[in-house]
């Protein structure tokens, strides 16, 4: 019986056709800058979003560690949502590889508005830290999949350009975002001065992220990576997969969405279920009652071959992916109603 894995859109395995590509990769030492393959992927990447340059690194965690570091200083701080990925599951990233402080937002979902970034600037006062940096993550992952509107990130755009103040986008699942949303690439990278983008998530890469950036950002970025001990030598093989999954897999994520809201159906009516974030795109999370154990839950799903886990208290996060298929959700749902 095939293992259905629920636990994160990560855990895909590359296609017959994403193997062929990644096996006919041209290959050199990207350190050096003489990978062919890299260098593709990095000018594809800049192109789509009408950037001057990309940077392969190989976390999103990795990207957005570095994008922190170039734009600030020691003893800065930057402005996020209390949910963000760069906050909660970058392991201190913030304040070990920059020196930085995190002043979070509580907005809905992940989203916060432009009038809640001007409350939380600093004044220029030696007292208090310089605010330095406002990033965004779209999608939410903690905010179930959460999309921004395109006036939201307009909106705080319009702020930082008053303040004078970088914009950093978490884009882990930003595809997740634009196929719903219809926002190009190209606007994205017109609206924000440097993007992280994952390749490894919904399109279904084994490994790899890019940031993205103008040149003078990347430059300084490609050596943050090197003293992070980043740098990979014929890491083509990764760059054909991300190239592959470009033009083949972007499309595609609304079948996980579409499956998602399914699932979102199934659940609905079931008396276990305390509450639930409406599902945006392919991540649902909900909360069981008081009485039902997590753990047995995740037990009883275990003994049917489907893996889940815990997104915290009473809460368990579905993640569906291109490893998942109608024949699939059907086995998931019949777990579902069996458990009591």
């Amino acid at each position: 019986m095939k293992t259905i894995d629920l636990r994160s859109d990560t855990v895909t395995k590359p296609s017959k056709a994403m193997l062929q590509a990644m096996f006919e990769a041209q290959v050199g030492d990207d350190v050096f800058g003489d990978d062919p393959t890299i260098n593709a992927l990095e000018e594809k990447v800049a192109q789509l979003f009408g950037k001057e340059a990309a940077l392969f690194c190989s976390s999103g965690t990795q990207t957005n560690q570095i994008a922190i570091k170039v734009h600030t200083q020691p003893g800065d701080e930057l402005i996020c949502d209390r949910t963000a990925h760069i906050y909660n599951y970058e392991g201190g990233g913030i304040a070990f590889n920059s020196g930085v402080q995190a002043r979070y937002v509580f907005g809905d979902k992940g989203r916060f508005t432009a009038d809640e970034v001007l409350q939380n600037i600093n004044d220029d006062n030696v007292h208090f830290p310089r605010t330095s940096l406002v990033c965004i993550e779209n999608t939410v992952n903690k905010g179930g999949g959460s999309i921004w509107s395109w006036a939201q990130m307009q909106a705080i755009r319009t702020v930082c350009d008053e303040k004078k103040l970088p914009l950093h986008l978490d884009g882990a699942r930003l595809f997740n975002a634009l196929v719903e949303t219809k926002i190009s690439t190209q606007q994205i990278g017109n609206l924000f001065d440097s993007v992280s983008i994952c390749l490894s998530k919904g399109l279904g890469c084994p490994v790899g992220s890019l940031l993205i950036g103008d040149k003078n950002f990347i430059y300084k970025a490609r050596r943050i990576r090197k003293v992070l001990g980043g740098g990979m030598r014929q890491a083509g093989f990764l760059a054909a997969a991300g190239i592959f999954a470009l033009d083949n897999h972007i499309e595609r994520l609304k079948d996980d969405h579409r499956r998602t809201k399914q699932l979102q159906s199934l659940l609905q009516p079931l008396s276990f279920v305390e509450e639930m974030i409406p599902a945006e795109t392919n991540l649902l999370i909900f909360k069981l009652k008081k009485e039902f154990s997590t753990q047995k839950f995740i037990q009883h799903f275990a003994e049917k071959n489907i893996i889940i886990v815990s997104a915290g208290l009473q809460t368990i996060r579905f993640a569906l992916h291109l490893d998942i298929d109608d024949n699939d959700l059907q086995r998931v749902g019949e777990a579902l109603k069996s458990f009591a």
